[in-house]
């Protein structure tokens, strides 16, 4: 019950930040007692601090209490089918520091060895108090990675080694640390669970663009991953291929989609998959790349709300800013082109954690595991 409280209280102050403790004892329904003797157990563990005392009422000052950053400490792993990040947060999510590279496709011992001897290196740089709050690591992959050799453009024996390869347990041997995974979608869809704005609705749909689009849902503040761990995963939604057939919305609204075409007119595509902001797209290729996009997303959101009747969707991606508010801004255009009869249309904004959704999705895993509630 004292660990069950505690996360409720780490939790609370999460989604809305500091708080006096007469709040959290009416927010969590326990006494002001326990609320007390809790809140100063976990400042003495360094989980909390106290904020400037607020005066002007009657009786004594409030004294709002906030999480501490240097509380513990989380490793993130994203692998991706271009690149792989690595970043280590403080307890607020804030990147402390990252490494990352870029690859033709992913193999399963050297992104090992990048994890590893990386991690070493950026964990290092923490005083040896700092480094023993280190919580764990969380890797966010595709699964079944071997499934997309072809998408890739390989053969499929290159992506083979993947099958049978237990990437948790080689971690865990290189770092002893506890391991945690989740497909790289469904990771992005927890950043923006945990780290995204406190005005969000408690039900919605996420979709997130990367080399292929995926995304997660989450249902009272809850993600759901359903049995197999692949609930939401939107990228296999039909949707209309513009010459009246269907296919899936990752041969829309994904970035290898963006990288053939700039391909076919000749044009380098290494700068997609280093940060957004150093992209190098035409801007016609781009355009329609956002229209077609927009389209596919467009009819993924109604097929999905049909099912859920869920009254928000955002979309984030591995995009700079001002491509992620054009495709909503074109999703939404597109939405107000189709018959919605019989459903109540969801409103569509932007996701709040931009690029970073994946690998701090996978920090964000040890953080829930250790110190959340759901």
């Amino acid at each position: 019950m004292r660990a069950h409280n505690e996360r409720l209280v780490l939790t609370i102050l999460r989604r809305h930040g500091p708080m006096a403790k007469a709040e959290i004892a009416r927010a969590t329904g326990l006494s002001a007692q326990t609320v007390s003797v809790m809140m100063r157990r976990l400042e003495e563990e360094g989980f909390l601090r106290r904020g400037e005392p607020l005066r002007g009422k009657v009786g004594q000052p409030s004294v709002p209490m906030r999480l501490a950053g240097s509380g513990a400490y989380f490793g993130g792993l994203k692998i991706g089918r271009r690149s792989a990040d690595l970043v280590l947060t403080d307890f607020l999510g804030k990147v402390m520091s990252r490494a990352r590279i870029t690859y033709d496709f992913p193999r399963p011992e050297a992104t090992v060895r990048f994890a590893c001897d990386t991690f070493k290196q950026l964990s290092g740089q923490l005083d040896p108090v700092k480094r023993a709050r280190i919580a764990g690591l969380g890797v966010a992959m595709p699964f079944r990675l071997w499934d997309w050799a072809t998408s890739l453009g390989l053969a499929p024996e290159e992506m083979e080694g993947w099958r049978d390869y237990d990437i948790a347990t080689e971690l865990e041997n290189g770092l002893d640390l506890p391991i945690f995974m989740q497909n790289d979608a469904s990771a992005a869809c927890g950043a923006e669970l945990v780290f995204g704005a406190e005005d969000r609705a408690s039900d919605f749909l996420y979709f997130y663009l990367g080399y292929f689009a995926g995304g997660g849902v989450v249902l009272n503040n809850q993600l759901f991953t359903g049995r197999n761990g692949n609930a939401g995963a939107l990228g296999s939604i039909p949707v209309p291929d513009g010459q009246g057939g269907l296919v899936q919305l990752i041969d829309r609204a994904s970035l290898c989609v963006l990288e053939r075409a700039m391909r076919a007119a000749d044009h380098e595509t290494a700068s997609l998959w280093e940060p957004p902001a150093a992209w190098d797209v035409p801007p016609g290729i781009l355009s329609n790349w956002v229209q077609e996009a927009g389209r596919g997303l467009a009819h993924a959101i109604v097929s999905s709300v049909c099912v859920l009747d869920l009254s928000e969707v955002m979309i984030d991606g591995w995009l700079p800013t001002h491509v992620r508010d054009d495709l909503v801004t074109m999703t939404n255009a597109a939405l107000d082109k189709m018959d919605l009869s019989g459903i109540q249309r969801p409103t569509v904004r932007p996701g709040h954690v931009g690029p970073d959704a994946r690998v701090l999705g996978a920090a964000s895993l040890p953080l829930s595991h250790r110190f959340l509630i759901e």
